[in-house]
């Protein structure tokens, strides 16, 4: 009888609970409802995002092109840094250290307006703003690979090192056939929800025009007054692509737990 009086009390504080909690939903729902402007919801034309789908398509593959060069050379230079910073000479994995370190800890904003203004001043190179845009992203990129492919390197249990020395396996084989690929299945969670990031961060890169999907928008929306429905198409993108990549990261963490049992 205890026992059944305990679960009552218990039901009955969830219930309340539950109660409580959609109680307050609704109190929210209609003070956000009594509060919307509904004169201007009626009044705006979506019909501009269609009538300008394909400066928008075009700015979209802009961002895509950026996320991709990001993943790919980030991936690449993450990794050949990861590995140098294993490196028993002392001088190359403090340079390593100095570019992580430089590169994480200071807003990609800043890295971008550095290079793309006083880069050129010291160097006499002239880049674009998309050149420069790129040099960015991939540098920030390669920062945070580093530590991504540094931390899945050192997660590889030392006795496959040991073992991969004992028998003599050159560098090139000790990598590709005995470190990179237990490590590799601990780094594509990681990797993948960083390139995720970058896919966002990329909106940056609109402080220079570059012509990503932000600036394109930001460009219509000068010309055709109409800011809040090309913003608002801008965001629902932006939120069903991360979605999709987010749900992809969910379904290779499923598949290398799989593999790993």
């Amino acid at each position: 009888m205890l026992g059944y009086g305990g679960q009552t009390e218990s039901h009955d504080r969830t219930w309340g609970q539950n109660a409580l909690f959609a109680a307050f939903a609704i109190g929210l729902a209609g003070l956000l409802a009594y509060q919307v402007n509904w004169e201007l919801i009626g009044s705006l034309d979506f019909s501009v995002v269609w009538e300008y789908r394909l400066p928008l398509l075009k700015g979209l593959g802009t961002t895509l092109f950026l996320t991709a060069i990001a993943g790919v050379l980030g991936i690449f230079f993450g990794t050949i840094l990861a590995i140098l910073s294993q490196s028993p000479f002392a001088p190359l994995r403090w340079a390593v250290v100095a570019y992580v370190e430089v590169f994480r800890n200071t807003p990609l904003l800043v890295q971008l307006i550095w290079l793309h203004f006083a880069l050129p001043a010291f160097t006499g190179i002239n880049t674009t703003a998309l050149e420069s845009g790129i040099l960015a992203i991939t540098l920030q990129a390669g920062a945070y690979f580093t530590e991504i492919v540094r931390a899945g390197i050192e997660a590889v249990p030392k006795g496959q090192w040991e073992a991969a020395y004992a028998l003599g396996l050159p560098d090139w084989t000790r990598w590709t056939r005995v470190i990179l690929p237990p490590a590799l299945r601990i780094m594509i969670p990681p990797l993948v929800n960083l390139i995720i990031s970058f896919f966002k961060a990329s909106a940056i890169l609109s402080i220079l025009q570059v012509s990503e999907l932000m600036t394109v928008t930001n460009r219509i929306s000068n010309v055709t007054f109409k800011p809040i429905e090309l913003f608002t198409a801008t965001a629902a993108i932006y939120f069903v692509l991360g979605y999709i990549m987010s749900q992809a990261t969910l379904r290779i963490e499923r598949v290398l737990q799989r593999s790993q049992r």
